[in-house]
């Protein structure tokens, strides 16, 4: 392939607010192109779906950076304690992969899951209650963040007081712009989270809970299934992969629906299409944009194009999601799809763990502020509405007015 790879421009306000534009132009110069991302990292973005459904279960491209040719992609991780930071399963392959998923997987069930639905119902009513007599409210900061911080906080151990320190840390270190992460921010971020993360570990050894932290820590000191390293990479994927996403989940799709007032007035209408709906916002406007990042093993071949030992592979899920190949109408908002086996969560061994939890917190958030903010609407034009920059994707804030009720 010649063709000069194309610069995603996350400095551009326009193309922040709404990537689709380029990203069909993109998917239509055929099912792999060349593209440049922030901080000028170079990708071979795979933007067909069917292409992107066999790239996600490839052996031949690795989770592991230390695979990548391009020494920017290790620059941009924490220089102190990198090790602690990339011995993840998010981050491994097998049989490591195979070895960490396995410790935390039974805290993920759809079964175990759906037993935490009263909690996270009670959660979101109290949230609710505090914003619902005053007729507005930031829908991501008075609601979509805290929700599931508490959530992933109780389930995993983790003081909720703590929330503030611990997410400030994680949007330094995870959060892309257009320009290279600042080595000393980064350093400095995850300085901070490991000598957080550590202190915790001390407190629950010396007193263990009925937690996923305490039952880890176990894994580690008395079944010796899990390195030290490993525990603390395993503690920060846990609690920042346990919120960043459902947040952004609950803000993209509220976002789309006071966008689209045709599906928003079908929801009230037939709330038992949300369990639909929600499987509509993650196609449509996905929290992970544009994609999941994998690394060539060997040279392989991509929808008919060879790619090279160690070249950075994007799998671009949200550009995947709106395939008209796959998706008729993939630009239509359409709460009632049928078939919509979006990419959104992944394929393959790295299948989000935690998709069953988002998809309850997701149902219930949503459905609970459509049944109790009566009259909602966006308190700003569409226009206005600030995106985070890359790679995880959600409105920074929304903004709206409903009629003033009162608590539940």
């Amino acid at each position: 392939m010649t063709q000069q790879p194309v610069l995603l421009p996350y400095a551009d306000p326009a193309f922040v607010a709404d990537p689709f534009p380029l990203y069909r132009e993109l998917r239509e110069q055929g099912p792999v192109c060349r593209a440049v991302l922030g901080g000028g990292v170079e990708a071979w973005l795979v933007t067909g779906y069917e292409d992107g459904l066999a790239a996600l279960s490839d052996p031949r491209l690795s989770s592991d950076v230390r695979d990548a040719s391009d020494p920017r992609l290790l620059e941009q991780l924490p220089s102190t304690e990198r090790e602690s930071m990339l011995s993840n399963m998010l981050r491994s392959d097998p049989p490591d992969h195979t070895r960490l998923r396995r410790l935390v997987s039974k805290a993920f069930t759809a079964r175990r899951v759906a037993g935490l639905r009263p909690r996270v119902q009670d959660l979101t009513d109290r949230l609710i209650d505090d914003i619902a007599p005053t007729g507005r409210a930031d829908l991501v900061r008075d609601f979509a963040l805290p929700l599931p911080v508490t959530v992933i906080s109780e389930l995993l151990g983790v003081p909720v007081s703590d929330r503030h320190d611990f997410q400030r840390w994680t949007d330094d270190m995870v959060l892309r712009r257009a320009e290279a992460p600042d080595p000393a921010v980064v350093d400095g971020a995850w300085q901070q989270m490991h000598a957080y993360l550590t202190k915790l570990m001390e407190t629950k050894r010396a007193r263990p809970g009925d937690d996923l932290l305490s039952a880890l820590i176990a894994a580690r000191d008395e079944e010796q299934r899990l390195e030290e390293v490993e525990l603390i990479a395993m503690s920060f994927l846990l609690l920042a992969a346990g919120y960043i996403t459902t947040v952004n989940l609950i803000g993209s799709g509220i976002a789309a629906l006071l966008a689209n007032p045709d599906q928003l007035a079908l929801l009230h209408q037939e709330p038992e299409l949300l369990p639909g709906a929600i499987e509509e916002f993650l196609r449509y406007d996905g929290p992970v944009n544009p994609g999941i990042a994998r690394f060539a093993r060997e040279d392989v071949t991509i929808g008919g194009v060879a790619v090279p030992r160690g070249a950075t592979v994007l799998i671009a899920s949200a550009i995947a999601d709106r395939d008209p190949g796959r998706f008729p109408a993939p630009d239509r908002l359409d709460i009632t799809r049928r078939d919509n086996a979006h990419l959104a969560f992944g394929h393959g061994i790295h299948y989000c763990l935690g998709a069953p939890l988002a998809r309850l917190e997701g149902q219930i958030a949503i459905g609970t502020v459509l049944r109790r903010l009566p009259d909602l609407a966006l308190a700003v034009p569409p226009g206005e509405l600030r995106w985070r920059p890359g790679g995880l994707r959600g409105p920074v804030s929304l903004p709206v007015t409903f009629t003033a009720a009162g608590r539940a």
